[in-house]
Formats: structure tokens, C-alpha cells, sequence
């Protein structure tokens, strides 16, 4: 996987092991593992960290290394159909923080040059992602303005 701003080569990922059905040490009810993923939302969890919660911790003790495999739906899946979905998709909203925190930091460090490189890169991402969610999970007439976000994300000034 190439890395997107920089232009050292990038490093290659990992795979998911090719399964079609979750092991035998974790059969855990589907209806559980779902009950689980709604809670741990309520309790203000992202999607990836309930991912990770799932696997470390389980249900009922056992632990879920897959929430696909032992459901047939995605965490995001699981939250759309119980209405616990956030406005802005998890990358969205960690990008768009990133962006506003180095935004925030260049206007007490102008001179900041590394960081001003960074702030290129957080906000182009974030412009490419907005044109991806656009229509779909955001409104048509979305887009990037730093106040704006800021006000979206609940940053007081």
C-alpha cells in the first residue's frame, strides 16, 4: 500500500485470514454479539473500538474475532439498523478533528512549516472524503470549511 503524501515507498498490510464461518471456541448468538455492539455505541464507542472490544473482551466471555464472520453484518451495519449511527462517518470526523487541532496550532505557530505541510495533507484527505460521503452520508451541498467544522465537531472557542 502506497503511502499517500510522502515518497518513500509504503510498507504492505496485512490480510485477513480467507474464512467463511467464525472458529469453534467462539460461538457466540448472533443476537448477542449485536445486543453487545449497540451497548458498547451507547457507552460512546467508536466502530473500530468495538471492533476491538469485541475481540479482546467477547460476549459473555468469549471473544468475537470477527464481527462479520459471527453476525453477517458489519459494525456499521449492526448500528445503521438500530439507529445508532453518528452524523459523520468515524474517518471523517478523525481526519476533520486532526485538521482543526493543526488548523488551531498554526494560527499560535505560523512559522511552523512541518506542520503547515501537515495541515495541506489533513485537509486535502478530508476534501477527498467529503466528495466520497457527498450525496451518500452527507448533503449534497457539504463541504470543508474550518469554522464550520469546528462548530460540527463542538470545539468551543
Amino acid at each position: 500500500m502506497a503511502r499517500m503524501h510522502t515518497r518513500r515507498r509504503g510498507s504492505s498490510g496485512s490480510d485477513k485470514p480467507a474464512a467463511d464461518e467464525p472458529p469453534e471456541w467462539s460461538d457466540v448468538d448472533a443476537d448477542a454479539v449485536e445486543d453487545r455492539v449497540v451497548e458498547l455505541k451507547e457507552q460512546g464507542y467508536d466502530p473500530s473500538q468495538i471492533g476491538m472490544k469485541l475481540r479482546d473482551e467477547g460476549v459473555q466471555g468469549t471473544p468475537v474475532p470477527d464481527v462479520k464472520l459471527a453476525t453477517g453484518k458489519k459494525v456499521t451495519e449492526i448500528l445503521e439498523e438500530h439507529d445508532a449511527t453518528d452524523e459523520l462517518p468515524e474517518d471523517l470526523r478523525n481526519l476533520m478533528e486532526r485538521a482543526v487541532r493543526l488548523r488551531d496550532h498554526m494560527e499560535e505557530h505560523p512559522l511552523d512549516a512541518s506542520n503547515k505541510r501537515a495541515l495541506q495533507n489533513a485537509e486535502s484527505k478530508v476534501r477527498r472524503l467529503v466528495s466520497y460521503y457527498r450525496g451518500d452520508v452527507l448533503d449534497e451541498d457539504f463541504t470543508y470549511e474550518h469554522e464550520e467544522v469546528k462548530e460540527l465537531l463542538g470545539y468551543d472557542d
